[in-house]
């Protein structure tokens, strides 16, 4: 029996007729951009998070580079972000021309190490950017109180952490402003590009709206040297016929989560660590093995996919190679040690059982 790392197919199945509808629905309207869609998806997405604007723009990517150019982060800035994420992020900062900092991760959680922030932090510094790696939030107290420290902005890249709660509260609504990608293969995921920009800064809002529409608010009059970055109606309605599933979506990953961890844990893997008062959704399964290749190789030879999220750290990419960089030995080790396991709510208890024998049979 062969089990996809993912298949997207199988998680859209139950919202098919549903996206079918949504997609006819905006057939029918004649209304394709910045309709009543999007603006209903903004309004939707917002109170889900418990924030009071949402922004919907053409992906994650984006969606940080807005927060920050409406912040004003620009050449000569700094922006602190981890050392251990998808290049987007960094990707980002660079954008803006402002300087990426990587800060390593706690070694127990993956994410940006609070202990670690402050030693980084210059005059330069505007702002921080914790990733919610993997759906477990960032400890987002200590980072917080920080950057109140220094002045500083947080700017949360939740483009994995969908839904995910810290101290009772969402993600979206952790820090001054977030940044979500709605690509396919998230938990909430559309079926092309899509992303959005989270906050209670009613300023910074109205300002994102501009950007987002090549800097207008009213039609041929150009406030700002914006872009086009807009989360298209098709999207917009299937996201909205997907959203009110998502907390029953991130529970059953929990379950798969759940099971793994039961399985696995008498084994020598490190097992997936969740800090206290964080929930993680399992956007990801990641274990750490210093026999990662061999694994890997192992379960694909068994028919079980997996993937590694990420094989290059950033600092390491040839984008960046023109820069100086900081000695980075926990990103460094994380990227030839992690890989991930299937990980979706559709997962069956024979597959999950099927995943981790493949997985306890190699070990033995």
């Amino acid at each position: 029996m062969k089990i996809d790392f993912l298949n997207l197919k199988r998680a859209n199945e139950p919202h098919e007729e549903a996206i079918r509808q949504a997609v006819s629905r905006v057939v029918a309207s004649g209304w394709y951009v910045l309709g009543e869609e999007t603006a209903a998806f903004e309004s939707e997405f917002a109170s889900f998070c418990g924030v009071s604007d949402c922004v919907g723009v053409a992906n994650g990517l984006d969606a940080l580079y807005l927060i920050l150019r409406a912040y004003g982060i620009s050449r000569g800035d700094e922006v602190i972000v981890p050392s251990n994420t998808f290049i987007a992020t960094w990707l980002a900062v660079s954008q803006t021309g402002a300087h990426v900092v990587p800060v390593e991760p706690d070694e127990q959680t993956f994410n940006i190490d609070p202990e670690r922030i402050e030693a980084a932090i210059t005059p330069r510094t505007r702002a921080i950017i914790p990733v919610h790696l993997y759906g477990q939030p960032a400890d987002m107290d200590r980072i917080n109180d920080i950057a109140r420290k220094h002045g500083l902005r947080v700017i949360e890249d939740a483009a994995q952490a969908h839904g995910a709660y810290y101290k009772g509260r969402r993600t979206g609504n952790l820090g001054d402003a977030a940044a979500f990608s709605f690509y396919p293969g998230k938990n909430l995921g559309a079926l092309g590009d899509g992303g959005a920009v989270t906050t209670n800064d009613r300023q910074l809002a109205a300002t994102i709206r501009k950007l987002r529409n090549y800097g207008s608010s009213v039609k041929y009059q150009h406030e700002l040297a914006g872009l086009n970055s807009r989360l298209d109606e098709v999207q917009a309605a299937i996201l909205r016929t997907k959203l009110p599933h998502l907390d029953a979506e991130n529970a059953q990953r929990a379950v798969v989560a759940s099971a793994y961890i039961d399985a696995l844990a008498p084994s020598q893997v490190k097992l997936p660590d969740v800090a206290a008062g964080s929930n993680s959704v399992w956007h990801l399964f990641v274990v750490r093995t210093p026999d990662r290749n061999a694994l890997q190789s192992y379960l694909t030879s068994m028919g079980v996919g997996t993937s590694v999220h990420y094989p290059t750290a950033s600092h390491h990419q040839p984008a960046y190679a023109d820069q100086q960089w900081p000695e980075l030995p926990i990103a460094d080790s994380l990227q030839s040690q992690v890989l991930s396991l299937p990980m979706a709510p559709y997962l069956t208890a024979n597959e999950i059982k099927i995943v981790v024998g493949a997985v306890l049979e190699y070990l033995q």
